[in-house]
């Protein structure tokens, strides 16, 4: 497989259609909950749903005739905990934190990235140019969310679990690319050890919080939204970030989530009519602008 130094217009692209994917996810968890689906249940059902539209991929294309190694099975477990253990976090952080609060620090992810892959992966230390363009990109973002920072409600421990959630996430990434066993098995199966191995812990997540001691009576409304979050996110959305993950630079790929909270507060404001701040333009800027010299080519 061909790898790439940088992002090219290609990527860019497809990291963009990803973000607002995963930015109007946010949009489909809160109609679903509206609706009568806890979240950690809807979250558990698209990693089972997931992991069966992952498993019939795979059967169809002969990806699952081959025999694991126990160094890729056990590889495949720790990335599918990291997995089910941020969700777990950023959902009991959502319940000790406002939203806007918990969107800010689970979308540090970038930093936890590029620190993990400068501790771990040689070759993806970061110049000091990109640096600054994670910054920048992190202070638009803050802006974005400057009203709802302002308007306070959260708390300490909610913070600190978005911010777990966050470094879990980063974690995850930097496993898939330094851990030998994992760099050249298939995108598809690496999507279905994280899917499928999560699952059942996310559901035992659920009944551990109650979700499952009543059962739930959502809506078709609910429904839909948890079917986009299963076929269009957890499997289509993350069998081409996987795939990117194995061709291009971590750091980079990391740093253009920042998208994510934009597309999702733009979601909020066309959907559920949220409204839209001025901080949303001047973040939009000052990302724009971080991401540009986060993929600045290093000099020759």
């Amino acid at each position: 497989m061909q790898r790439h130094e940088r992002l090219d217009a290609t990527a860019i692209a497809a990291v963009a259609v990803l973000c607002a994917l995963w930015g109007g996810q946010q949009v489909a968890v809160k109609l679903a909950v509206a609706d009568g689906f806890p979240p950690l249940l809807q979250c558990a059902l698209r990693s089972a749903g997931g992991a069966a539209l992952c498993a019939l991929w795979m059967a169809a294309r002969g990806g699952l005739r081959r025999k694991p190694s126990a160094a890729e099975l056990l590889s495949g477990n720790i990335i599918a905990v990291l997995f089910a253990a941020e969700f777990v976090a950023v959902y009991l952080g959502l319940t000790r934190t406002t939203a806007s609060r918990s969107v800010l620090f689970f979308y540090t992810a970038p930093f936890f990235t590029a620190l993990f892959a400068t501790l771990f992966l040689p070759g993806e230390q970061l110049l000091a140019s990109q640096a600054v363009g994670l910054a920048v990109a992190f202070a638009g973002l803050a802006a974005a969310f400057a009203e709802g920072l302002l308007r306070g409600g959260g708390s300490l421990s909610g913070d600190l679990l978005c911010a777990l959630a966050a470094a879990l996430w980063a974690a995850t990434s930097v496993v898939i690319k330094a851990m030998p066993a994992l760099r050249q098995v298939s995108p598809a199966t690496l999507l279905l050890y994280q899917l499928g191995g999560s699952a059942p812990l996310l559901l035992a997540g659920a009944a551990l919080l109650g979700e499952t001691a009543a059962a739930p009576h959502p809506g078709l409304l609910a429904w839909a939204s948890v079917a986009y979050q299963t076929v269009i996110v957890a499997f289509a959305s993350y069998l081409v970030w996987f795939r990117l993950l194995q061709t291009y630079p971590a750091t980079r790929l990391s740093g253009f989530t920042f998208l994510t909270p934009v597309f999702g507060i733009l979601a909020g404001g066309v959907v559920l009519h949220e409204p839209l701040s001025a901080g949303l333009v001047a973040g939009l800027v000052a990302i724009s602008l971080g991401l540009r010299l986060l993929n600045r080519p290093a000099p020759a």
